[in-house]
């Protein structure tokens, strides 16, 4: 059985940090990091930049330091004795090699994910978490697979894309058109929504909608605010605009989602 011995979310560090472990450590080590980073691994040093990952196994030796303040990575230490050994070995995983990320924000996620069930607790916790790291594994080779079936030019793209996907995310209040983000990486309108939809699988506006909505859920969920108060933080000058989409995406209107979580 899979098992997750410690590990961390967004970790910030404002004044840097270095992590030595000249003997490794007796479990295997996953980080990925959103800082820029120097790694050395078995002697061998990188520059890794954000956004890239490393799976590391039991006993390597292993040193990371910052390259830019502050530092944040996620991280968490995992358990599995062969069982491990033999899921990283089938899916290809690479192990003591720094890795660019596909797609770091839902990396991230299913970090936090993993993180949230473990502090949860529970009778079924251990066979959830066993599901869930080897869940993890699965999503971790399939976007590499992903990555290594992409036209050499939409690969090329990647990191920038990435970058740009994250931006979408993480500011869902901010109103932003395909002809704003296109002209942030110097490509025209309908290149880049060839290019975006190439990486990711969905069209740009499909991903600007839902960044919107996943941040209304989340203050449907955890505020008093208004119907009205949260359609302006999600970026919607319009407040009928944003309950049709809402209705539209997630199945019924910001009220019947609100009067659920808070009866």
């Amino acid at each position: 059985m899979l098992q997750i011995i410690q590990g961390g979310y967004n970790f910030t560090h404002p004044d840097g940090v270095t992590i030595d472990r000249p003997n490794g450590i007796e479990h295997y080590a996953f980080v990925l990091f959103k800082s820029k980073t120097n790694v050395i691994i078995n002697n061998q040093s990188y520059v890794v930049d954000r956004n890239s990952y490393i799976l590391i196994r039991p006993s390597t030796s292993y040193l990371y330091c910052d390259l830019e303040k502050p530092f944040i990575n996620d991280w968490f230490h995992c358990n599995g004795d062969e069982d491990l050994a033999d899921l990283l070995s089938h899916l290809d995983i690479p192990v003591d090699t720094p890795m660019r990320a596909v797609d770091p924000l839902h990396l991230s996620k299913y970090i936090f994910d993993l993180h949230h069930i473990n502090f949860q607790g529970g009778p079924l916790c251990e066979q959830i978490i066993d599901a869930d790291l080897k869940s993890f594994f699965l999503k971790l080779s399939n976007m590499q697979q992903q990555r290594a079936a992409l036209p050499e030019l939409s690969n090329r793209y990647l990191s920038e894309f990435s970058e740009l996907r994250n931006q979408i995310y993480l500011t869902p209040q901010i109103q932003q058109s395909v002809d704003s983000l296109a002209a942030q990486l110097n490509l025209s309108k309908s290149y880049f929504q060839h290019i975006y939809k190439d990486l990711f699988g969905c069209p740009v506006t499909v991903d600007i909608i839902k960044s919107r909505l996943e941040y209304a859920k989340f203050l449907l969920d955890s505020s008093l605010l208004s119907v009205a108060a949260v359609s302006k933080m999600c970026g919607y000058a319009n407040e009928s605009h944003f309950m049709r989409q809402f209705k539209k995406y997630v199945g019924v209107t910001p009220s019947q989602y609100k009067s659920r979580q808070h009866p």
